[in-house]
């Protein structure tokens, strides 16, 4: 059971899992997974299965093709990305650490001598 909604537990593929994030797009799905692996954790990432459309009897279905959808996790149980980002857990290859900014793909690069409190 999660402590709060910001720590998440789940089981993807038989595996207990901290969960990263849902419902991310496929590119969403590589960078998370790179940069996690990266720093030693060992990711899970299942497909979002899509809910049926159901219909009245009567009513047309309009079908709507829709990006594929994954959900992201690590075996660490303990890992929070709040934490980890915020302590300053994480470093990208280049060897800086982690901004809110570059976890959210906002920023090509990090810009970590500037604190988060100081940026506009």
């Amino acid at each position: 059971m999660a402590i709060n909604k910001n720590h998440l537990f789940e089981e993807l593929d038989g595996i207990k899992c901290a969960i990263v994030e849902s419902n991310v797009s496929k590119e969403r799905m590589k960078f998370l997974k790179s940069l996690l692996e990266y720093n030693g954790y060992l990711v899970i990432v299942v497909p979002v299965i899509a809910k049926p459309v159901v219909a009245k009897e009567g009513e047309p279905v309009e079908i709507i093709e829709e990006e594929e959808k994954y959900t992201l996790g690590v075996t660490h149980l303990a890992f929070n990305a709040t934490n980890a980002i915020f302590g300053r857990l994480l470093k990208t290859k280049d060897g800086k650490f982690v901004t809110q900014k570059y976890w959210l793909q906002e920023e090509d690069v990090c810009n970590d001598e500037v604190p988060y409190y100081e940026r506009g």
